[in-house]
């Protein structure tokens, strides 16, 4: 049975305050993938909570079946995320109500080929992305599917097999009636280190008709290597272009045609963190071998590594959590719990600090507060700005691993059983 607000009563407080919330909040978002509304952890949500523990604060907490460490969405009292059972085999879509925490439906929408796959890997890493009427989910063997908020498989597009040495981690994104999404996997042959380790030409971004499944067109790399990489929309003199890193490469994309615009040479492999941008400015890390921070001015045509490279840093990369822009200010932490503040113009460091613990998941922004989650399940709170100032450490005592979500005052954290609702109630 879930547990919904501990008791009836306190159900009902929830229900009541909720509807005031959201009556009364003008700025209100909905977290509708990865990282939220703008791709970058960025949440407008005023009054969000800054201090709770396992036992205050949590409005709801549901276990949710089976496992997976795709990131909950947001989309008016629906809250959606995936999960797999059967030993990985079923992919499921899982809604919840909002406000009680009740699980809706739970539904098999695909059913997948489970595969080799890093340990701190799952069945059901991607997030998911909606535009409100549709769910659009990415199967860990590639298979991609359109759910309507009823739980009906709309269409699925199971023409692209993939396979990677680290399993499947990236997300898709929609851009106008496109679902895009970024395959840098890895050769399944005899030889398991081309595309890994050796860099090859088979990576394919695929953007598919988000009303049909249909195939639209397929971006090429050139030669690269494995990521895992959500991508990002940049506007250049007025027209948009995707902005997609990987293994050895950063580029942009026509979104009309998936022509290849540019490349910067960013040398790496198992590439994880997500695409940033703000001021003119793309924020991206490479991998393991040479790890490094990169902030790439957009724009320019052919290879541009030697122009469009602003600045360059080696210490302190984040080689899974996706770094953070909150202008002037790049932040981010690093696996080991290092934080890090830096003028995101020039790279110069600002403050450096450490949280203590392991972390897999990108931080977000409410309120110029930012939240770090790590994996024990505590989340640091700090005081963005050039002062490193803690403003609350809150435990659920749960692995934790997926991005947290904020939406209309609520803060939503999967752990590896449950997923919680936490509020002012």
């Amino acid at each position: 049975m879930n547990t919904v607000c501990r008791n009836a009563s306190r159900s009902i407080s929830c229900v009541v305050m909720f509807v005031a919330i959201v009556a009364g909040s003008s700025r209100a978002d909905n977290w509708p993938c990865f990282r939220g509304p703008t791709r970058q952890g960025i949440s407008r949500e005023k009054n969000v909570p800054v201090k709770w523990s396992a036992t205050s604060r949590i409005l709801w907490k549901t276990p949710i079946p089976g496992k997976g460490w795709s990131s909950p969405i947001v989309f008016g009292a629906r809250v959606l995320v995936t999960t797999a059972t059967d030993k990985g085999a079923s992919f499921r879509l899982v809604r919840l109500d909002k406000i009680t925490g009740t699980i809706v439906w739970n539904k098999e929408v695909l059913r997948q080929e489970p595969g080799h796959k890093l340990r701190l890997n799952s069945y059901a890493s991607s997030t998911p992305v909606t535009d409100g009427q549709r769910v659009y989910v990415l199967a860990f063997d590639g298979s991609l599917a359109a759910v309507s908020m009823d739980g009906i498989v709309v269409w699925t597009n199971r023409d692209f097999k993939y396979y990677s040495e680290h399993g499947l981690a990236v997300s898709p994104i929609l851009y106008k009636d496109l679902l895009i999404v970024a395959f840098d996997g890895s050769s399944d042959g005899p030889d398991k280190t081309v595309g890994w380790q050796k860099p090859w030409d088979k990576a394919v971004i695929l953007a598919l008709d988000k009303s049909t499944g249909a195939v639209r067109w397929k971006g090429q790399r050139g030669l690269s290597r494995i990521a895992h990489v959500t991508p990002q929309i940049v506007s250049e003199n007025g027209h948009d272009q995707l902005i997609s890193s990987a293994g050895d490469v950063v580029q942009g994309f026509d979104l009309e045609t998936g022509k290849r615009i540019w490349t910067v040479s960013s040398p790496g492999e198992g590439v994880v963190p997500s695409v940033v941008i703000g001021d003119g400015l793309i924020f991206v890390t490479s991998g393991f071998g040479q790890p490094t921070i990169r902030a790439i001015r957009s724009g320019g045509k052919g290879d541009v590594t030697k122009t469009h490279i602003v600045w360059e840093s080696r210490d302190d990369v984040p080689k899974i959590p996706s770094m953070l822009y909150v202008k002037p200010f790049l932040y981010l932490v690093t696996e080991a719990g290092v934080a890090k503040c830096l003028r995101a113009a020039t790279g110069e460091v600002v403050w450096r600090n450490r949280l203590g613990g392991r972390y897999s998941a990108s931080p977000i922004w409410a309120e110029a507060r930012i939240y770090f989650l790590s994996e024990n399940g505590t989340t640091t709170v700090i005081e963005a700005g050039p002062e490193f100032k803690v403003l609350a450490r809150n435990e659920i005592g749960e692995k934790c691993g997926a991005s947290p979500a904020v939406s209309q005052q609520h803060i939503f954290i999967r752990s590896e059983n449950n997923l919680y609702c936490i509020g002012h109630g």
